[in-house]
């Protein structure tokens, strides 16, 4: 695999993001609440006259934010045609992938056997290889609400 990824930490994990689908890094500014909106979207909001959709990657994956402190950047992300700013723990770097996305060792839980593709090895060190759009999807789409 020599795909580029955006390494971020996310929950104190080290994540790839695949860089293709990353349209750019901004600082977070002012984030407006969506009513009734489910818990993980933060709110909305804007970059260049666009609205973006604010994930906090922590609550989608079903985890308590409380106990981490988050990069005052977002990753900007399009999916589905639609584009969302990732509330991340940090935004580390871009590296290119050394192998191709591997089983999780030991596994690290329900939440992120959800949205982990694998396991990736990069210059950087290892990273699990996250599926965007079922972090976007958030909690819920385990069927744990049903």
């Amino acid at each position: 695999m020599s795909e580029l990824l955006d390494k971020t930490q996310i929950a104190g994990r080290r994540c790839a993001l695949p860089a293709g689908d990353v349209k750019s890094v901004i600082e977070l500014g002012a984030i407006t609440p969506v009513p009734r909106s489910p818990d993980f979207i933060a709110g909305i909001t804007a970059l260049r006259s666009q609205a973006l959709t604010v994930i906090d990657c922590r609550k989608a994956l079903g985890l308590d934010p409380a106990s981490w402190e988050t990069d005052p950047r977002a990753a900007v992300v399009a999916v589905g045609g639609h584009s969302y700013a990732l509330v991340v723990d940090a935004i580390e770097d871009i590296a290119s992938g050394q192998t191709s996305p591997d089983s999780v060792p030991g596994g690290f839980g329900a939440e992120w056997t959800r949205v982990a593709l694998g396991m990736v090895e990069t210059a950087i060190g290892p990273g699990l290889l996250v599926d965007l759009a079922a972090l976007i999807a958030g909690p819920a789409a385990t069927g744990a609400a049903a």
